[in-house]
């Protein structure tokens, strides 16, 4: 008569050294397997950004191609250079995309007082050293270049109450000059308003369509 064999425990069959590597393996395997799971979505999340990031590259430069024709071909009759018009354009109506430029073509946040050429909107002012949110009437431009001749024959005849207001800007001959030019004559009431000028002039090399 065959003898049955008895069924031996699991571990005292495998023995210490075999149950130590099978618990490296598993432990081998299961790192590998929440490494791999965790870097799947980082790697999605970056190639996102990365997509998002060329595209608003890509927007940037459309913005400034468009311009910067204009902007010489104004300079030509203004003497105000391309460079700053486009960067004061970048900065005042965010690279084209506030309501005040998609919807009525003003790039500069230009005011107005006829009904009949302008809309209220709200926007925010630096007055006595903090920002603050006011309602105001805003000029309506037909186009962008418009805006950019309107922008243009400002800095060169002045306002009404002083044509002489802007001189110094026309008359500068490099953008550090015109840009330190715009804040010391009181174009605008942002205290920083001539670095933000001057980096991003530097950050786009604008001075390249300076004539």
């Amino acid at each position: 008569m065959v003898k049955k064999r008895k069924k031996g425990n699991l571990f005292k069959q495998l023995g210490l050294p075999q149950l130590i590597l099978a618990g490296i393996i598993i432990a081998f395997v299961g790192l590998l397997l929440v490494r791999l799971l965790g870097e799947q979505p980082r790697v999605a999340v970056d190639d996102s950004a990365a997509v998002t990031q060329e595209s608003i590259q890509r927007e940037h430069r459309a913005f400034i191609t468009k311009l910067a024709p204009v902007a010489q071909r104004l300079q030509l009759t203004y003497h105000v250079l391309p460079s700053v018009t486009i960067a004061q354009a970048i900065l005042e109506s965010n690279w084209g995309t506030s309501q005040l430029a998609t919807r009525y073509h003003n790039l500069f946040g230009v005011k107005g007082t006829d009904p009949n050429t302008s809309q209220i909107l709200t926007t925010k002012e630096y007055q006595n050293g903090k920002w603050i949110e006011i309602h105001a009437r805003f000029q309506v431009y037909s186009s962008d270049t418009a805006a950019l001749e309107a922008h243009a024959k400002l800095l060169a005849q002045g306002t009404t109450w002083n044509p002489q207001q802007y001189q110094h800007v026309v008359a500068a001959t490099n953008y550090k000059t015109a840009a330190t030019a715009l804040q010391q004559d009181g174009y605008a009431t942002d205290p920083t308003y001539a670095q933000k000028l001057i980096n991003v002039i530097e950050t786009y090399k604008l001075n390249q369509y300076d004539q």
